[in-house]
């Protein structure tokens, strides 16, 4: 098991990141049809935000340019 992940709770993740709080529980609610499961980690009740994993999906996101 890697230890060394950089985890954050939504709420801190949402106060450095560009995206709301909202957006980001509508994210993980919907992470089995979306993709974003990789980067969801959920302890208990708890629910925690991997940062690289979540860049790495975001980077998937992108539409290439037509």
């Amino acid at each position: 098991m890697e230890m060394n992940r950089n985890l954050k709770s939504v709420t801190q993740f949402a106060a450095e990141s560009p995206f709301t709080e909202a957006q980001l529980r509508w994210w993980i609610f919907n992470a089995s049809t979306n993709g974003l499961q990789s980067a969801v980690v959920r302890i208990g009740r708890r629910v925690y935000i991997d940062v690289d994993a979540f860049g790495a999906w975001v980077d998937q996101q992108q539409v290439a340019a037509a």
